[in-house]
């Protein structure tokens, strides 16, 4: 699994929610990259398989009525901190329910149809642990790079005979198109059905904005403090302008004006409970010559929770959420090949998502819907891609057959295409892994 992480700073937006966490950093996810459809790395069968992937940018959920949504801002790579165990397992948990998914779409797509299949793996590699029921062996395998549902079309030790009309490889192009395409309609249903439940059981976190700009915390001995603003206040205006309500924007207008008065007095309209009044603050000169006060500020916002009333109401918020989120995932991942130089020094592996999902499941529960949300909507759209190893990249092979009269291209060529991106997939994967888990706080603390 590979993700993504952004740094590029939350901007408002008319949707619905946004979400944070403890340490006041908000994650924006991107979108997710799978892998599904490849040959197995041994030319003896056919496999489909996914991959996870996080992209930059992709903001969390859109379209509500009620209010603006939370961007999730990202986490820095540099260093995660996994938290406490239960949240570690919760968000393991969310990436293999998502990869159990994914692969039980290819899997009932091709048992519907009577379509012979031979394995079902969560992960790749060696075999942790396997069982075997109808001639299907299950297994959960070491490396946790996503899963893969395996055929037996092309395996010598398979008694099937080679003309079976109900191997893969032998059923029409339309067939075998549901049957790739079904591990992407899996994880779009699971999105949807999972926004659905949160907007009748936990509701849908809606940020309300309000004028000015608040201030978290001021620190000792700065001049904010020393002039007498307060952790709590909120700043209305600045030099006589009156602040908006259009959180970053606002934030950006008190820092631009405190960062180009060092030493000169910026008059600030307060309000501090039920009272309004005006502090002169002195901006203190920074190093580069700028001025600073010493406060933390963020945008002035309520957080509410959105419930629907019923049946209807539910299917209104959770259509216009799940295709608001599309939206955002589609546009990202066009942004992440826009400028893959930046963002590839930002992709991270399986241990990253794991880091990322606990410190959300850590923050409230909305985050952990939201997250397996995302998740779901990354998985579907770049698997769409036509690369090899993607469903996109075994649908591009259909369509170059179809194209041909219904001629395939050589199994050779194909197994040779699709295992060459199975190999660079898991290479690619280990590394991210035992970079991601080298950038462990504690891992960190014990070098």
């Amino acid at each position: 699994m590979l993700i993504n992480f952004s740094s590029s700073p939350p901007s408002p937006s008319s949707s619905l929610s946004r979400f944070s966490n403890s340490k006041s950093r908000i994650l924006e996810s991107s979108s997710l990259k799978s892998k599904t459809n490849f040959f197995k790395p041994l030319p003896s069968s056919l496999c489909y398989s996914s991959n996870l992937s996080f992209h930059p940018k992709t903001h969390l959920f859109s379209g509500c009525p009620h209010g603006k949504r939370l961007d999730l801002k990202s986490w820095a790579v540099s260093g995660f901190d996994l938290g406490s165990f239960e949240s570690v397992l919760e968000a393991a948990g969310v990436l293999t329910a998502i990869i159990v998914v994914h692969e039980s779409g290819h899997f009932l797509a091709a048992y519907l149809q009577g379509i012979h299949v031979s394995k079902f793996a969560v992960g790749f590699g060696p075999i942790l642990a396997k069982f075997n029921a109808k001639n299907v062996e299950y297994s959960v395998r070491a490396i946790p790079l996503g899963g893969f549902v395996g055929f037996p079309d092309n395996d010598p030790e398979s008694d099937i005979p080679v003309d079976d009309e109900n191997l893969l490889k032998n059923r029409p192009i339309l067939d075998r198109t549901i049957v790739i395409s079904a591990g992407v309609i899996a994880n779009i249903i699971f999105a949807y059905l999972i926004i659905f439940i949160q907007v009748l059981s936990v509701g849908l976190p809606v940020q309300e904005a309000f004028p000015g700009v608040l201030v978290p915390e001021v620190r000792a001995f700065s001049a904010a403090s020393r002039d007498g603003l307060l952790p709590g206040d909120v700043i209305l205006a600045v030099n006589g302008t009156n602040l908006p309500k259009n959180g970053p924007n606002a934030v950006s207008e008190v820092v631009g004006v405190i960062k180009r008065s060092p030493k000169n007095n910026v008059l600030l309209k307060v309000e501090r409970g039920e009272q309004d009044f005006e502090i002169g603050v002195t901006p203190d000169e920074s190093f580069d010559g700028t001025g600073k006060i010493g406060v933390q500020l963020s945008p002035n916002v309520k957080i509410t929770k959105v419930v629907a009333k019923n049946i209807s109401e539910a299917f209104n918020f959770a259509g216009k959420e799940f295709w608001g989120l599309s939206s955002n995932v589609v546009d990202s991942l066009k942004q992440t090949f826009l400028n893959f130089s930046q963002s590839a020094s930002k992709v991270s592996g399986p241990v990253a998502i794991i880091a990322v999902g606990a410190e959300v499941a850590r923050s409230n529960i909305d985050g952990l819907y939201q997250f397996a949300a995302v998740l779901n909507i990354n998985l579907a759209v770049v698997n769409l891609l036509p690369l090899p190893a993607l469903d996109g990249g075994s649908l591009a092979l259909i369509v170059i057959e179809a194209a041909r009269g219904g001629k395939k291209l050589p199994l050779e060529t194909e197994q040779r295409i699709t295992s060459s991106g199975i190999t660079l997939v898991i290479l690619l994967g280990v590394y991210l892994i035992v970079r991601d888990t080298l950038n462990l706080d504690f891992i960190k603390d014990m070098l």
